[in-house]
């Protein structure tokens, strides 16, 4: 899949619990600058419906949400304009 080539950072979580899933999401967030992208790799439907609607909420824009072949999901999350995403 050339889409998921072209993240800036990629971030597995397929193995974590929420909330740390977010908590593991936000931090990699934190660390791009706003218009760099993240891809994600998750498991589980608690994760699936969580990660998407925080970073949505935080300012960010998902570009891209794909099952894979493992039965993890992939994510492509946009970080959106500087200081948005520390809202608590």
């Amino acid at each position: 899949m050339t889409w998921m080539q072209g993240a800036d950072q990629v971030l597995d979580i397929s193995g974590e619990l929420c909330p740390m899933t977010f908590v593991r999401t936000r931090l990699a967030l934190d660390r791009l600058a706003a218009g760099q992208t993240l891809l994600v790799r998750l498991k589980g439907e608690e994760p699936l419906k969580n990660v998407p609607r925080t970073a949505t909420e935080q300012g960010h824009e998902i570009l891209r949400q794909e099952p894979a072949a493992d039965g993890t999901v992939l994510l492509l999350i946009r970080k959106g304009p500087a200081g948005r995403s520390s809202k608590a």
